[in-house]
């Protein structure tokens, strides 16, 4: 079962050439877009932004309506879950508002949120309140030395303070995103584990990705699921594969003799680009394929040009978008080129 409660859902893999579904040329059919709403945040963490970071101008971000005027189109072509994403989303004023809105689209069946958690003690039950389906927390470090380390900045207490919170509102599954760097979250691991498991918290570890805004990204930091694995079976004992994951997320999941689990995303050891269900839309308006595009398709041009077929041409768009998908990402190729946006400018 998923958070929602529901029986996990599979990847749909077709036949390429469906007009009215978002099926790229490898046969991945996508039902998932994450939603940026600002590239602002109240952190400078250190695989995502730099400390000088430039903002988009407010006039150049998409409108709550835009916002949900995609959503809407991507519904009719298949997209069944939005994960709105930033920068920091609760940085957005009314965000509730926006949530309710998406959780009204026809044939939208889930929307999550993913933040930092700094702001989430004061929100998290007008999210609820909303409909927000699922929370997923950033959260790399227990200790205040570390968590200032990468994320630039104080604030682990109020992290910890708005999983309370948002426990207390009535939210479960709560999905909690460790980045792991070499050098750096060895010592956090075990810690996060057993914080997350008095919690009831889904912990996930994450390999550090080329999407530093610094380009200080290099193989060498990369500290894999793999090694994060055997970090926490040497303190905690032994993990065994999750029977009745969601073949459609792309964390792999373990479980601990006491039944908690603990997930590990690997999309630079262990890369999932086959199985990708995913679309991005950043929060000024532009369709991306995939973390690592170089190439974007500019739907903020498509809704404020307006017109009767507006939405015909923001699914040709999106439709478009789908088929130049590539079969993956490629880091670790030779020919592998970063792409010119970081983390915090696509939505993580």
């Amino acid at each position: 079962m998923n958070d929602t409660g529901s029986a996990p859902r599979a990847p749909e893999v077709v036949a390429p050439g469906s007009v009215d579904r978002l099926v790229d040329r490898f046969g991945r059919v996508h039902t998932d877009l994450r939603l940026s709403v600002t590239d602002r945040c109240t952190l400078r963490c250190t695989y995502c932004m730099p400390l000088d970071a430039t903002f988009k101008p407010r006039e150049e971000l998409l409108t709550f309506d835009e916002c949900v005027r995609v959503v809407t189109v991507a519904a009719g072509l298949g997209v069944r879950s939005v994960r709105v994403t930033g920068g920091e989303p609760l940085l957005r004023v009314g965000l509730p508002d926006l949530i309710a809105r998406l959780v009204a689209v026809p044939g939208i069946e889930e929307v999550a949120l993913t933040t930092n958690g700094l702001l989430l003690g004061a929100q998290a039950a007008a999210l609820r309140g909303a409909g927000l389906h699922r929370l997923n927390v950033s959260l790399d470090a227990l200790d205040d030395e570390t968590f200032r380390r990468i994320a630039r900045a104080d604030g682990l207490e109020r992290v910890l303070a708005g999983l309370e919170a948002a426990s207390a509102a009535g939210f479960t599954g709560i999905r909690v995103n460790a980045v792991s760097i070499r050098g750096i979250t060895e010592a956090q691991a075990v810690p996060l584990a057993r914080h997350c498991r008095r919690g009831g918290f889904h912990l996930r570890f994450i390999e550090f990705m080329p999407l530093d805004a610094e380009s200080a990204w290099s193989g060498a930091q990369v500290l894999t699921g793999h090694e994060v694995r055997q970090i926490l079976e040497r303190e905690l004992g032994p993990l065994v594969p999750a029977p009745g994951a969601d073949p459609g997320q792309p964390a792999v999941d373990w479980r601990f003799a006491d039944g908690s689990l603990v997930g590990f995303i690997d999309p630079v050891s262990h890369p999932f680009c086959d199985r990708c269900d995913r679309l991005r839309l950043t929060a000024d308006g532009q369709f991306r394929n995939c973390l690592f595009s170089t190439s974007e398709w500019d739907a903020r041009a498509v809704l404020r040009a307006g017109g009767d077929d507006l939405d015909a041409r923001l699914a040709r768009l999106l439709l478009d978008c789908t088929a130049a998908k590539l079969a993956a990402h490629g880091i670790g190729d030779p020919d592998f080129e970063r792409p010119a946006r970081a983390m915090y400018q696509i939505g993580g």
